[in-house]
């Protein structure tokens, strides 16, 4: 079984990575197929029962329907919402949207976690912007998930790649986390931190690397639902995730999407086996 360091920090063995790259192919499969679903008409209810039933053919149960009382299988965030949006009838999505989404698997009791932000038709320039900004730095972040670096290093790397862009709100009070056995474990990964700083990381760590990125800026505001997130200025808002292991050849990307192969070929990153 698993061991622990500083105890509350999960590490696996390689058996264990790769079922959990067993369940982020789930997670990678179902937003592929959520991906292409996406299109003006539907609403978030729609793409969520898509989602749910891509996830529980596939052998697994989705993590997000119940999680402390959230009635959806995936997060379903429109433009302004940042994150933890609630898939509903009521919301219909309209050409020039974009749409964060936000995906969870269980598999024989490991996790995976991972999520895309989608245009919905052709995005506006601005859109698409904020867009690939996010999912880069994400790909930063993941680049310094290496043994001997530290937690801060992949804030640093996501947080100077977003300012070294322009002016984008780079959301600071969410961010990722340790996953495994459970979807959200220590330690809590910031999208922001200095070089050097924070518990080192070792092999066997399996993060969650998710930046939250604003055209305008990073101030937010919750929801009266309890769940969403949007930005306080009312600016669109993109968000990527991947779940990825610290292994000595570098950082596996466990919910690797086929579109991921040729960026994780050209950082020199693991092959996950697509």
């Amino acid at each position: 079984m698993f061991r622990k360091t500083a105890p509350e920090v999960q590490l696996k063995t390689p058996a264990e990575i790769q079922r959990m790259r067993a369940a982020g192919r789930i997670v990678a499969a179902t937003l592929d197929t959520l991906r292409a679903a996406v299109q003006p008409g539907m609403t978030t209810l729609d793409l969520d029962a898509i989602a749910e039933q891509s996830i529980r053919d596939a052998g697994a149960v989705p993590s997000f329907k119940g999680y402390q009382g959230f009635t959806g299988s995936i997060c379903a965030s429109v433009n302004e919402e940042i994150v933890h949006g609630i898939p509903g009838h009521a919301r219909v999505l309209a050409e020039g949207d974009i749409i964060s989404i936000d995906c969870g698997a269980i598999l024989e009791g490991w996790h995976g976690d991972s999520a895309i932000t989608v245009a919905v038709g052709t995005p506006a320039e601005g859109d698409a912007a904020v867009m690939a900004v996010c999912e880069e730095s994400m790909w930063r972040g993941i680049d310094a998930m290496r043994p001997g670096k530290r937690l801060g290093d992949i804030g640093h790397a996501i947080d100077s790649y977003i300012r070294s862009q322009g002016r984008f709100g780079n959301v600071r009070e969410y961010g990722g986390h340790g996953i495994g056995t459970e979807m959200h474990m220590d330690p809590h990964v910031l999208n922001y931190g200095k070089r050097g700083d924070g518990i080192p990381l070792v092999e066997g760590m399996c993060l969650a690397i998710e930046p939250m990125v604003n055209r305008g800026s990073r101030h937010w505001v919750q929801l009266a639902d309890g769940w969403t997130v949007v930005t306080r200025d009312g600016a669109r808002s993109a968000h990527f995730e991947h779940s990825v292991a610290i292994t000595p050849e570098g950082p596996l990307v466990l919910t690797a999407r086929t579109e991921n192969r040729a960026k994780i070929a050209a950082m020199g990153l693991p092959d996950p086996g697509f």
